[in-house]
């Protein structure tokens, strides 16, 4: 089984603007995020510790202007935790294993996949593509990659 965790050597891997949003609960200014636009099929993990967060068939376009997801392809990687920054209450999300802020969860998703759409910041994830899932330790998500429609 895969370990996932933060380490040094994650850490000093990540650009000033991943450190940023990671490490420090930054936010990327909107519609500017690389994988904000991305339609391929795989799963998204997170930068610091490679835990799979969201697979592609959970990832719908909210016009946010950051990427969504209609929930986490592992529940159990997923912190969430209350968020009263900037004069408002919001869930702000969390890896688990790598302590990394990701952005936040509102209740205003796609009401037929389950209400709730996670705002993610595409600084805090690394895209693996589905071909690649095997080779990188990923193949158990395989089958949870396929586009919805």
């Amino acid at each position: 089984m895969t370990e996932y965790r933060k380490t040094e050597e994650a850490l000093a891997r990540l650009t000033p603007e991943q450190f940023r949003v990671t490490q420090q609960s930054g936010t990327e200014r909107a519609f500017t995020g690389e994988l904000l636009e991305n339609k391929r099929v795989g799963i998204y993990v997170d930068v610091v510790s490679g835990e799979p967060l969201f697979a592609s068939s959970a990832k719908y376009e909210s016009g946010c202007g950051w990427p969504s997801f209609v929930k986490p392809i592992e529940e159990g990687n997923i912190v969430k935790l209350r968020d009263e920054s900037h004069g408002m209450v919001r869930i702000e999300v969390r890896s688990k294993h790598g302590d990394s802020h990701l952005g936040h969860v509102f209740p205003d998703g796609p009401v037929d996949r389950g209400g709730l759409r996670y705002c993610i910041n595409s600084a805090s994830l690394r895209f693996v593509p589905k071909d690649e899932m095997q080779a990188e330790g990923y193949g158990a998500y395989i089958d949870q990659v396929e586009d919805v429609e």
